[in-house]
């Protein structure tokens, strides 16, 4: 896994409800804790663009529901800036499943993805219809 040249904010935290963006059958993940993250005492931990996350499926296919599952984040609402000064945002908080390897579940992803997440998965990127 490839470190990220961008800023990123982390903009989606602990509790949050986020979309499953790829065709594995999961649709509704809550965020119950973020891989690598070193934080403070009693602070929520946060995640951002290509972050790998651990969720709970609370909506989707009865063989996804209530499954403890990992997930990449590649999308967010709150704006984060590029390396070159750009600031992107996208509509939704998004993120695609993936195994303890870092490769996809899915076999395509539904809408838009980061650039970031294709330079520090390269197999995600495989997959994306769309990279922004």
């Amino acid at each position: 896994m490839k470190p990220i040249k961008a800023r990123i904010t982390r903009g989606i935290i602990t509790g949050s409800m986020i979309e499953c963006a790829d065709n594995t059958g999961a649709k509704r993940l809550m965020v119950i804790s973020v891989k690598g993250y070193k934080g403070r005492h009693r602070r929520l931990s946060g995640a951002g663009i290509g972050d790998v996350v651990v969720c709970s499926v609370r909506r989707g296919t009865q063989k996804w529901r209530k499954q403890v599952v990992k997930a990449v984040i590649i999308r967010q609402a709150k704006e984060f800036r590029r390396a070159d000064g750009l600031r992107v945002k996208f509509e939704d908080n998004a993120a695609v499943l993936v195994n303890d390897k870092g490769e996809p579940q899915g076999t395509q992803v539904k809408g838009p993805m980061a650039k970031e997440v294709t330079d520090r998965f390269i197999p995600i990127g495989k997959i994306a219809s769309f990279v922004v």
